[in-house]
Formats: structure tokens, C-alpha cells, sequence
């Protein structure tokens, strides 16, 4: 037989049901897309800073009925939405769009919004497994409120003030009778992703800071905008505990064997070790059902451990990167794990 004259390209039909949202540098949905792959699935993946423009879009209602569709249109692989019955929830990004640069501010600022409601209600819809669902998401962003719960269910917490009054922070620092640190609330980069690089002011970030004399002195720029204030705890060592689903992954951080991360592990260039930990289990149980209390099926706590052998819990990071721990940590095998708990949420 000859070659043929003409090429069939007919959209391929996905049978498999996961679905990945990220962006296309995401190194953690690479390496899980790949073990899904392994295991059998066929994940269906949207790349933010590739929408709209790399996909087609379809969504139809008709009283109580909805049908949906998104095809890759380079690969013209197509996802029915109502077959969907696993979501990953990694990175979000910018959208992009055909005439991107050619368009105004108002008319790029259009398109965003239009875009991000166009998503949402393709999204929200689906009644299937969540990791994480962005409703979710944002009830346990909210450090305040985190800290709150957390001793509501059983955690030792730092005693803390969220003030932009000097003279309350002067009042908090000679309660505490100790020295206290100044975190961020929302993101330790100063928000330098959200601006261009010839804009950006301060690109190294705020690591966990503590107070000094000289900050002290400086102390009526509290008044510009409210900041975190936290008595500063004493640290043997300190935890990262990563929950994905009901498995419980924790490692242990040396991070006082390096000047550099005594006070934030958050150097990666300081020589510390990084092994496996052991939860005691009414720790265990208790970190998993923090989680779960906001109907995550993830999410990254940090806890510090005291020379009295304290668990103190700082924070929950419902989005908080993993692939980091497990590459110092080999024997935590979470990317397996997560993509086990896509599978088993589908089926």
C-alpha cells in the first residue's frame, strides 16, 4: 500500500480522569505527571501561564445539566470535565493570551478577570477528589487564625501580636522578656513575583528577623502597615511535616547545626542535615486532623522541637513545596504517595 494522501487528526479522547493544574515550571507536577504515568494513568494537564491561549474551551448548561470540555490544542488531547474525578492544585501563574502584548492594561486587565471566572466555573462544578480545593485553600491561608486553631486543638503556639502601633510592640517585646522575631504574614519574598524585575525593590526576601536595637529605633515604620511580632522560641531542632492524604511525612531539620539557620532553616546553602523523624502519635494524629480540618488533603506544617522536647507549632502551608525534602530525605517517599492518592481519589 502507498503512503496515505491524508493525515486523520481527530481529537484524542482521554479515558483517564486526573487532572493537574499548574504552570510549566513546576518541577513537583513533572516528576508526579511522570509516576502517574508509570502506574497507568494518563493525568490531563493545564499549564496557567499557557491559558487560555494553548487550550480550547466548551461549556454548556442547560438547567441542572452541564457539559465541558478543555483540549491541549498543540497535542489535541481533550479533557471531557465531567469525567474529571481527581484534581492536583499546584501553581498558579499568569494567564496568557493570543494577543498578549498588544494589549492595553485595561483590556490585559479584562482578560484576566474574565479568564480567572471562565476557570473557576469550569472548576468548581466538579464534585470529586481535591488536592487542594482553592475554596479550601483560602480558609487556611490565614496565619491569625492558623495559630488559633492550632492551640484550639491541642498545640503549644509562640504567644504573638499582629500591630502597626509602636507602643504596642514596645509593650509586647517587654512582656515577652525575651527576644522576639518579625515574620511575614503572607509571603517571606515581599510579593517581588508579583512585579517585573526592573521593579523590584527588595529581591532577597525577609527571612525570619529578630528584633534589635537598631530595628527598635525604627520602630514608628510599624505605623506604614500591620506587621507579625513572635516571642522567639528555643529550638533542639525543628520539623517539616508534609500530610498528603492520611499519610504523615516528616523530617527533621537540624537547623541549629549552622549559624546561618538558627533562627530560619530557610538557607539552603548552610551544610545542615536533613534526615527522617518519628512523630510521637498523638502528634501524628494531631497534624493530620489540623489539616483535614479545613478539607485539605495536603499540607507543609513547620514545628519547632525545644530542648524540653516541645512540639511547638508555627505554620500549615497548604501549597508548601516538597520535592525540596524529599531530595535530602530520600526514605520519604511522597511524590509516590501523591500520586497514589490521585489514583485512589479517581477510583
Amino acid at each position: 500500500m502507498g503512503s496515505p494522501r491524508f493525515k486523520l487528526t481527530f481529537p484524542i479522547v482521554l479515558k483517564n480522569n486526573i487532572l493537574i493544574i499548574t504552570n510549566s515550571l513546576d518541577l513537583h507536577a513533572n516528576i508526579v505527571v511522570a509516576t502517574l504515568r508509570n502506574k497507568g494513568a494518563s493525568p490531563f494537564r493545564i499549564n496557567l501561564d499557557e491559558f487560555p491561549r494553548d487550550f480550547g474551551l466548551e461549556y454548556k448548561t442547560d438547567q441542572n445539566l452541564w457539559t465541558a470540555t478543555i483540549t491541549h490544542i498543540p497535542s489535541k488531547r481533550t479533557m471531557h470535565l465531567d469525567t474529571i474525578r481527581s484534581v492536583w492544585t499546584r501553581k498558579s501563574s499568569d494567564f496568557t493570551f493570543l494577543s498578549d502584548n498588544e494589549y492595553s492594561a485595561q483590556e490585559k486587565a479584562y482578560a484576566n478577570q474574565e479568564t480567572k471566572h471562565v476557570l473557576n466555573s469550569f472548576l468548581y462544578p466538579l464534585d470529586c477528589f481535591w488536592m487542594n480545593h482553592p475554596l479550601a485553600v483560602r480558609s487556611a491561608l490565614w496565619k491569625g487564625e492558623q495559630a488559633l486553631r492550632a492551640s484550639k486543638m491541642g498545640f503549644k503556639t509562640p504567644t504573638s501580636l499582629i500591630s502597626n502601633q509602636p507602643s504596642s510592640v514596645l509593650g509586647f517585646k517587654e512582656k515577652v522578656g525575651k527576644e522576639v522575631v518579625l515574620k511575614t504574614l503572607s509571603t517571606p519574598t515581599l510579593s517581588a513575583e508579583e512585579v517585573a524585575v526592573n521593579e523590584q525593590v527588595v529581591a532577597q526576601g525577609l527571612q525570619t528577623t529578630i528584633l534589635t536595637d537598631d530595628h527598635l529605633e525604627n520602630i514608628e515604620s510599624v505605623r506604614e502597615i500591620p506587621c507579625y511580632f513572635q516571642e522567639y522560641i528555643e529550638k533542639k531542632f525543628e520539623l517539616r511535616v508534609t500530610i498528603i492524604g492520611n499519610h504523615v511525612f516528616t523530617a527533621r531539620i537540624n537547623s541549629q547545626q549552622s549559624d546561618k539557620t538558627k533562627v530560619d532553616f530557610r538557607d539552603y546553602s548552610a551544610d545542615i542535615l536533613y534526615e527522617p523523624f518519628t512523630l510521637p502519635r498523638e502528634i501524628e494524629d494531631r497534624c493530620r486532623d489540623f489539616v483535614h480540618s479545613y478539607n485539605l488533603q495536603y499540607g507543609a506544617m513547620d514545628i519547632i522541637v525545644t530542648p524540653e522536647d516541645e512540639f511547638v507549632f508555627l505554620e500549615n502551608n497548604p501549597g508548601g513545596q516538597f520535592l525540596f525534602v524529599e531530595e535530602l530525605v530520600p526514605e520519604l517517599k511522597m511524590m509516590d504517595a501523591l500520586a497514589n492518592c490521585l489514583i485512589k481519589g479517581a477510583s
